[in-house]
């Protein structure tokens, strides 16, 4: 996915995220956010989009949002204003793959439903392995690829027009697997139809 075609295809969706895609992709932010509020601390949310999650979140999070599009984090940032969300520390523009924060900085790191439209989401894993807290969590929901069936087959056809969509649909849940520092926790399908994937993971504590 190239970074361009990241930024062009959010701008476009920016003024409609809400109501299509945010609006598929809600099950798997509530799960993600009810299993950060029972982990009080700091949290970086990568892919923070509209900002649907930032209202949920409880008051016991000191929460920190990036993302690439301009577009759609003005759309946070009004949320977070017109409601008066005083967990939400802070919403910044930032290359996921390049974090401009320090080493074991944050408590729980969050992806919903971003790896899958990044460039180089293995750059983008080892930013957040790098920026969570030894003991720390890794959330992520996402859609990753079926090995077999109708759905299946139908992943791999619309795969080549990913860059006008926004979104890979073959994408692999191995690509998010590869930080040595990162170990699963808990996975597991969520509906519609087991589309999407709820995964924790533990940043390993050095001794």
């Amino acid at each position: 996915m190239d970074i361009k075609a990241v930024q062009t295809s959010y701008a476009r969706w920016a003024p409609i995220y809400d109501k299509t895609f945010g609006a598929v992709t809600n099950v798997g932010r509530q799960h993600a956010v009810d299993f950060i509020n029972r982990r009080p601390g700091k949290v970086l949310e990568v892919g923070v989009g509209t900002g649907l999650s930032l209202e949920h979140y409880g008051p016991e999070t000191q929460v920190t949002g990036i993302d690439f599009s301009e577009d759609m984090l003005q759309k946070a940032r009004d949320k977070a204003k017109d409601l008066s969300l005083n967990h939400v520390a802070e919403l910044r523009q930032m290359d996921a793959r390049t974090l401009d924060f320090p080493d074991n900085y944050f408590d729980t790191v969050a992806a919903m439903h971003v790896l899958s439209v990044v460039p180089e989401p293995e750059r983008v894993m080892a930013e957040i392995a790098r920026v969570c807290k030894p003991g720390g969590k890794v959330v992520i929901t996402n859609h990753f690829q079926r090995k077999r069936g109708l759905l299946a087959s139908l992943e791999r056809a619309i795969a080549p027009v990913a860059n006008t969509i926004g979104w890979h649909s073959d994408f692999d849940i191995e690509t998010v697997l590869q930080e040595d520092a990162l170990a699963v926790e808990e996975q597991r399908t969520l509906p519609p139809l087991g589309m999407m994937t709820f995964l924790v993971l533990k940043k390993s504590v050095v001794t």
